[in-house]
């Protein structure tokens, strides 16, 4: 069964300012997160997000890529690991070996530990990568507002603006520091 798309809504005026706003707040908020870790809620967050964005008729041809935030952590695959290695503990009860079964279970705790070193961002979006898709939005927002589509009156045109340049460097700065 093929996913229902609703139509495209036309951006206005406002729902265009709103969106400057949720920026800046947006960005400030995502700021206090570990940049290299995976935050559930904000995941999610993201997603509910993207699909309102993606909604807009100006919007939704640039960012039909954009993919949604995987939101995936470290201790689900822990945890889905350790179900699968006692699933197949219990089904294979005494039909081999102790020292295979010894050896199955270093391999499970050899393949935590991997786990525990490999970064999150291999299976999942962590914060940093949140900021990189807020950053695009952003980004996109501001080319469409240079554009003067919209017809905004200067003080609301400077401040959606000013909006947009706080987001974009609250964005970058985390990202920037994300890599030192």
């Amino acid at each position: 069964m093929a996913a229902r798309t609703s139509p495209p809504v036309p951006l206005t005026r406002k729902e265009f300012y709103d969106l400057t706003v949720y920026c800046r707040t947006y960005a400030l908020e995502l700021a206090r997160f570990d940049q290299h870790r995976v935050n559930l809620k904000e995941c999610n967050r993201f997603n509910d997000w993207l699909v309102k964005v993606k909604r807009y008729d100006r919007l939704a041809g640039s960012l039909a890529d954009m993919k949604p935030a995987r939101p995936i952590a470290r201790w689900q695959i822990i945890v889905i690991l350790f179900m699968v290695w006692l699933i197949l503990l219990l089904a294979t009860a005494g039909q081999f070996d102790r020292n295979l079964v010894i050896a199955m279970s270093m391999g499970m705790a050899g393949t935590v530990i991997l786990i525990l070193f490999l970064p999150e961002s291999l299976y999942g979006t962590t914060i940093e990568l949140l900021d990189g898709k807020v950053l695009r939005v952003v980004n996109l927002l501001t080319e469409l507002l240079n554009s003067g589509e919209l017809g905004f009156t200067d003080a609301a045109y400077f401040k959606a603006r000013e909006n947009l340049q706080m987001a974009h460097d609250e964005l970058r700065q985390q990202i920037d520091l994300a890599h030192r």
